[in-house]
């Protein structure tokens, strides 16, 4: 069996993290009588330590999209399994906790309706073109859309801090911005994959 490689490896370490994070918010900690400290900052805003936790971990798993991918290409280390893996992760890690904090009331529940559809349609469309033996590209929106995510949600999980100070909602913003971006990646990918869809064999 061949040995699975560095990227590979930090990938698997994301998806453990991903099932970590959402295991630990989905558990009815006060049913099981355990309490989280909370602190109140700048006199008005409560910070619940079991968002804080969340959040240390769903920064660490996001860190480690960014770093699998620059290693495999830097070192050539590039695989299918890699690839596959790769977008279960993200998908497991972004699109789960949506879910959780949009059910917890966070954010609206449009929002990670909006994000599993798209990626509902641009999957449909890189298997269509995968079979006809092409590629599409990852745009540079779709790239945006996953930094402007993955720092809005780490932002949500801190309570939007220091920014929540001066009311000025980065978190929301990011996020609302990266749902956007979504749905222009979205249909860019369309838009470049369409003759390929369309084309008889």
């Amino acid at each position: 069996m061949k040995k699975m490689n560095l990227p590979n490896k930090i990938t698997i370490t994301r998806i453990v993290l991903s099932v970590v994070l959402l295991v630990f918010l989905m558990i009815p900690w006060h049913e099981l009588g355990v309490k989280f400290p909370t602190y109140t900052v700048a006199g008005k805003i409560v910070v619940d330590i079991k968002y804080v936790i969340a959040g240390v971990v769903f920064m660490i798993a996001s860190l480690t999209d960014f770093l699998d991918g620059n290693i495999a290409r830097k070192r050539n280390l590039v695989t299918d399994f890699g690839k596959v893996m790769d977008a279960i992760a993200d998908k497991l890690l972004v699109n789960g906790l949506l879910i959780i904090i949009a059910c917890e009331g966070f954010i609206p529940i449009a929002i990670p309706v909006i994000i599993i559809t798209r990626d509902t349609f641009v999957d449909s469309i890189k298997m269509a073109s995968g079979n006809k033996g092409k590629v599409v590209a990852a745009s540079k929106a779709g790239k945006l859309k996953t930094i402007c995510m993955m720092v809005g949600l780490t932002l949500l999980l801190f309570y939007n801090l220091p920014f929540e100070i001066f009311s000025f909602r980065l978190d929301m913003i990011l996020i609302y911005t990266a749902t956007v971006l979504s749905v222009y990646s979205g249909c860019e990918y369309y838009y470049n994959a369409k003759d390929l869809i369309f084309k008889e064999r």
